[in-house]
């Protein structure tokens, strides 16, 4: 029997939102402040999974500029009818304090692999919307209600509306369907019809330890929705320490045999129930009981291990992991910050066999940085690179980033100093507070140079070589356990990257050259 080994997606993989179409499988994950928007998945055996390009790759689709720190981008759903695949998604500008903007666009397609057309603006009440297709051909828009009020559950419930897909616009009353259950936090909200029955899955707690997947349902699709005597359908236990945590946000796919699974985010700490990945994207098997609810296979609690439904799948060959830059186009798996690819900061052709990257703003801006990352989806790798760089000037920087967001990353940085020319040092940057751990940076002699960074779980190495010299260390191990969803005091969404960045902050835009970039994972880790 074949298996599906937890997690499917590793790395920062969050809210996942399945579809099958035919024998295909599709997953699209939220992506935050990253570019392109959403990251989708292709499988026909939910086992080996391989990524495809993103719907979201131009501006006029998302404009992040100025986007927060784990806004952008939040839960995407995937769909599909009248022949073409539906897209909806929550773009956030805001979220601390009282209010959050969230607003929310559908995209469509003919083709998975696009491409998508510009967005229709569906409306700013809440997040996490999504888009159910009833038996009779209507649609229907759900999302999460944002109550800002003192004194108010913020939650306020699930709001349910109509959407003409001809007119491209929402038409009749908004309905508040669901108030959740005593677990609070309720957002998430997929529906689904099944048996003369509308169910409503949505997932509460809020997305840490506390999270979970509940389930309700109907005969009426307006309600009122009877809530699952035995929720959560599925949850995690903290004080189980081998145990995928943080279970829950979850969308359900039925097989063509008829078998049923759930997708569902998930993290795994390293230590103190920090989680430098980020949310990962798991699969669990379920089955319906006689008197008709959802329950998963072996309980609650997620495996690491599920029974595959034995479909036969040859998937193409994975992009490589060693990029050298000599293609039309990035891979997939390449992500900037905030804005799209183009040639003002990011250039393929100036310097042939090399990335290219124009000096842009600081780590800590939220416009226009110049950093192209991957995600970190391994507890141990190196990571490797090699950069040619002139800079004439303090301001002037390139290197190998390890970045979690403006305000926590690690970043060995090739730039100049007045007294010792073309230097080498460490930038730590920690809530926010900016530290060089080394005494004084390292001079450099003329010509390229080389970059590593190796991560074992929560320690960080670094080391370098010039043309003429073999690797030595810089500085001491690091604890990179800050770069998490879970150290800071108000919370955060994303995952930890590697990658390449540069910065000019005279605004001269010094371009750095990388001849390639490796991902080396030890064998023995997924």
């Amino acid at each position: 029997m074949s298996v599906i080994t937890n997690p499917i997606l590793p790395g920062f993989h969050p809210d996942p939102s399945i579809l099958r179409v035919g024998d295909d499988y599709y997953i699209a994950t939220s992506t935050f402040e990253w570019f392109p928007g959403v990251t989708l998945h292709h499988s026909r055996d939910l086992v080996q999974w391989r990524q495809l390009p993103s719907p979201l790759t131009r501006r006029s689709q998302l404009d992040m500029i100025g986007d927060i720190d784990s806004g952008g981008v939040w839960a995407p759903c995937l769909s599909y009818a009248h022949g073409r695949f539906f897209l909806i998604y929550t773009d956030v500008k805001s979220r601390r304090g009282a209010f959050k903007d969230t607003h929310n666009y559908l995209v469509s397609a003919e083709r998975i692999e696009g491409p998508w057309s510009d967005p229709v603006y569906l409306n700013s009440s809440g997040f996490d919307p999504s888009l159910f297709h009833d038996d009779d051909g209507t649609a229907w828009l759900l999302n999460m209600i944002w109550d800002f009020r003192k004194g108010r559950n913020a939650f306020a419930g699930i709001a349910l509306q109509c959407y003409d897909i001809e007119r491209q616009s929402l038409t009749g009353p908004v309905h508040n369907i669901f108030q959740g259950t005593s677990l609070g936090v309720t957002e998430a909200p997929h529906l689904y019809r099944r048996n003369g029955y509308y169910y409503l899955v949505t997932a509460e707690g809020g997305t840490g330890y506390g999270h979970a997947m509940t389930m309700a349902r109907s005969r009426n699709l307006t309600g009122p929705y009877e809530v699952d005597p035995t929720n959560p359908v599925l949850t995690s236990d903290p004080g189980m320490t081998d145990q995928l945590q943080k279970a829950g946000h979850g969308s359900l796919v039925e097989t063509q045999h008829g078998d049923w699974y759930l997708a569902h985010l998930c993290a795994r700490p390293v230590v103190e129930k920090r989680c430098i990945l980020g949310r990962e994207t798991a699969l669990q098997r379920c089955h319906w009981t006689e008197d008709g609810w959802l329950r998963v296979d072996h309980g609650p609690f997620p495996s690491h291990q599920v029974p595959a439904p034995g479909l036969e799948w040859q998937p193409p060959a994975a992009e490589a992991d060693h990029d050298t830059f000599d293609g039309p186009r990035l891979k997939h798996y390449w992500h900037a910050l905030r804005r799209p690819f183009s040639p003002d900061w990011l250039s393929l052709e100036e310097c042939p066999g090399c990335l290219r990257l124009k000096g842009g703003e600081s780590m800590q801006s939220t416009h226009r940085q110049s950093l192209l990352a991957r995600r970190l989806s391994h507890f141990h790798v190196e990571v490797e690179t090699r950069l040619s760089f002139s800079p004439v000037h303090f301001q002037q920087m390139a290197g190998l980033i390890v970045y979690y967001d403006t305000k926590d990353h690690v970043y060995l940085r090739v730039t100049h100093d007045e007294a010792s020319g073309r230097c080498i040092g460490i930038i730590v940057s920690r809530h926010g507070q900016y530290d060089e751990p080394l005494a004084q940076d390292i001079p450099l002699e003329a010509g390229s140079v080389r970059l590593k960074a190796r991560i074992d779980r929560q320690w960080l190495r670094f080391s370098f070589s010039t043309e003429h010299d073999d690797w030595q260390d810089i500085g001491e191990a690091l604890d990179i356990s800050h770069l998490c969803d879970d150290d800071p005091d108000y919370i955060r969404f994303t995952g930890t990257f590697v990658g390449l960045c540069a910065q000019d902050l005279s605004g001269g835009k010094l371009p750095a050259d990388f001849h390639y970039f490796d991902y080396r994972p030890d064998k023995s880790d997924r």
